[in-house]
């Protein structure tokens, strides 16, 4: 009899040069997932990749002195070592670049352009380069686009369509008589409020302003628009249309994509229209999970305020990371990152109780039975609560599990931590073990605590792959009673070898000591997440000059500023003090060039301002940026903006 499969999904990233910690919390989730389903005894095919075509990679690239592929190899390679270091176990990682995700997706274009789907036409519209996305007048917010907030770009050129419109009836119909389909419901409903029932335009599905695509095999000036090209390897990642199709036949259709809040609209409309059209089964969900947010803003890489994966693991361990990520937020909904938040779980859950279990566990067995838990035993008060409450765990845990509450599920896992350590205050273990007519009493509750870490080590094996590991070394439990049905029976712990203490695996950290120095870590300034991609130069760089890549220079925030006063600085023939209007903002900035300018002169002024530096005093007066000069021996001229434009404008 073959196993069931189970097809799990997560988006396929664009590579920016960076990942942030919301990239890596999608994945810890699809990962803990799959480990789940394969624990059960599932046939699992994880997928994870690659988005690498389009236009905003063109440019990068061409910003770099590097061709498209040369820039995102590079970044791939930095993608696929993170995935390794958090242990992440996918079984494809598919890049859209690879040669037969273009043939199938190049198939599947001229298919839907035979059948009549996708036609030929002209578009005019507005465009967001870093989302890759078409939005119409209304749908701007503040004139930006509604997904990052930057600018769009007016464009018109002529492309290829998908009649989306004509699904647009399947689609709402899908959505009405399948309420599991989204998820959150929240989801569900904000598609058929604002997308599907306001009605569906055709969609745009080729470019000929750039050709960082795959070509339309028929037509050489096209290539295929990202959706249909991104959106397709979930089924080209299992051999659809292609000399070996198996995988498409076991896995197909999918049983959950796991996607960002940001990007259901294209998985479940755009998605599942391009399946009808093919004729093909859709998906049985898709969980649009919410975001982690920084400081009360989304966390992006576009916006800077990302966290470094890479940082964190290394100064507190996987495990505490993948366990935060996926304890702290219920899966779906929208959660803050904190630096206080992080070290306030690593402490609690994870120090205080998880971590106190063991070693206080560890030690007693050690202390009272040289490591060896004797067979004579005596059961008492409180043991049949515990046994009840522990196995009972399992069920429970499945139940969220497989709703992917992850959250929900560590909670439950963690309620028997609890419980186990409130056993031990229940029964007093050094007070029995003073006199050694309770010393079948002291072995009857050292075993139960053995089994119910046992039982909990197997649960905790989905979201913390270091763990197990260490506390079955130190409890000496042997393999075949680690398996996922072993957790829902009592009294199979039996040891293979004596109890030994150990490491203390989440040792107790100074909160404010700690607050100090993470913050630094996962500031804007010291971000070292996948490796952004080198700058190949043309020409030797000037001597005693150090080249930056885009990268470096974007950290860079220039803004016009006018002046609005200037004043010379006390006690100084160099400083002048300037108020400088900066949007809605006012700025100080104290500057050295009261020998080539007067306050006089420089009232009225428009400049550039680097906005971003870290704010210093001069003459104890704190200077809050500095404005752009050209000097040359002993000239100096100040930086200008020719023509009018608002004040705080980006300069870029």
């Amino acid at each position: 009899m073959s196993k069931k499969t189970f097809y799990i999904t997560t988006p396929i990233y664009y590579p920016s040069g960076k990942l942030h910690i919301g990239h890596s919390y999608t994945t810890v989730a699809a990962d803990a997932m799959a480990r789940y389903k394969r624990l059960q005894g599932y046939d699992v095919m994880f997928l994870t990749g690659t988005d690498e075509h389009g236009q905003k990679i063109q440019r990068v690239a061409a910003e770099n002195n590097m061709t498209p592929k040369e820039y995102v190899d590079n970044i791939v390679d930095g993608i696929k070592k993170l995935w390794s270091l958090m242990k992440i176990t996918n079984d494809k990682f598919i890049r859209t670049t690879d040669e037969y995700h273009i043939e199938t997706v190049q198939k599947i274009f001229k298919t839907l352009y035979d059948k009549g789907d996708i036609y030929k036409s002209e578009y005019e519209g507005l465009y967001c380069t870093p989302c890759e996305s078409f939005w119409t007048e209304t749908q701007l917010v503040d004139g930006k686009c509604p997904d990052c907030g930057r600018d769009v770009e007016k464009t018109r050129e002529e492309s290829y369509f998908f009649r989306l419109s004509k699904y647009q009836g399947r689609l709402i119909k899908l959505l009405e008589e399948n309420p599991e389909f989204i998820q959150p419901s929240s989801r569900r409903n904000e598609m058929l409020n604002n997308f599907l029932r306001p009605g569906l335009e055709d969609l745009c599905v080729s470019r000929t302003s750039f050709n960082w695509g795959i070509p339309v095999t028929f037509d050489d000036k096209h290539v295929v628009y990202v959706w249909i090209d991104a959106l397709s390897n979930y089924i080209t990642a299992l051999g659809y249309l292609s000399g070996n199709d198996e995988n498409f036949k076991k896995y197909w259709p999918a049983d959950v994509h796991l996607v960002g809040k940001e990007i259901v609209r294209f998985h479940t409309i755009i998605w599942p229209a391009m399946l009808m059209a093919l004729d093909l089964p859709l998906p049985k969900q898709v969980f649009g999970h919410g975001w982690l947010v920084l400081e009360g803003g989304k966390m992006s890489k576009s916006k800077g305020n990302v966290v470094d994966p890479v940082v964190l693991i290394d100064k507190y361990g996987l495990d505490a990371i993948r366990y935060f990520l996926l304890r702290e937020v219920p899966f779906g909904a929208d959660g803050v990152f904190s630096n206080e938040a992080l070290i306030n779980r690593i402490n609690s859950d994870l120090a205080n109780d998880l971590g106190n279990l063991i070693s206080r566990t560890t030690a007693m067995i050690k202390k009272y039975f040289e490591g060896i838990i004797p067979q004579e035993r005596e059961k008492g008060e409180f043991d049949e609560e515990l046994r009840s409450f522990v196995v009972s765990t399992k069920t429970r845990t499945e139940e969220y599990l497989d709703k992917l509450q992850f959250s929900s599920a560590l909670t439950e896992i963690w309620k028997s931590i609890s419980r186990t350590n409130k056993y031990i205050d229940e029964t007093m273990p050094w007070a029995l073990a003073k006199e050694e007519e309770n010393k079948a009493r002291l072995a009857q509750v050292m075993y139960n605590l053995a089994e119910s870490i046992r039982i909990i080590s197997v649960l905790i094996q989905p979201f913390m792959p270091e763990t197990p590991e260490i506390i079955w070394r130190q409890l000496a439990i042997p393999e075949n009673q680690r398996t996922w049905d072993s957790a829902g029976i009592w009294g199979i712990y039996q040891q293979s070898d004596a109890v030994t203490t150990g490491e203390i695996i989440f040792p107790r950290i100074d909160l404010k000591k700690e607050m100090e120095a993470l913050s630094a870590l996962t500031s804007t300034e010291n971000q070292s997440q996948a490796p952004a991609a080198p700058k190949k130069t043309v020409d030797e760089k000037p001597e005693g000059i150090a080249l930056i890549g885009i990268d470096d220079f974007a950290k860079v925030d220039l803004r016009v500023v006018k002046v609005i006063s200037c004043e010379k600085v006390e006690k100084s023939d160099k400083l002048l003090k300037l108020k400088l209007e900066c949007g809605t903002e006012e700025k100080q900035v104290v500057s050295g060039i009261a020998k080539y300018y007067t306050p006089e002169e420089m009232v009225g002024k428009t400049l550039i301002l680097v906005a971003n530096l870290k704010p210093v005093k001069l003459r104890g007066i704190e200077s809050q940026g500095m404005i752009l000069a050209a000097s040359n021996n002993d000239k100096l001229v100040l930086v200008t903006v020719d023509k009018d434009i608002p004040t705080g404008s980006k300069v870029s």
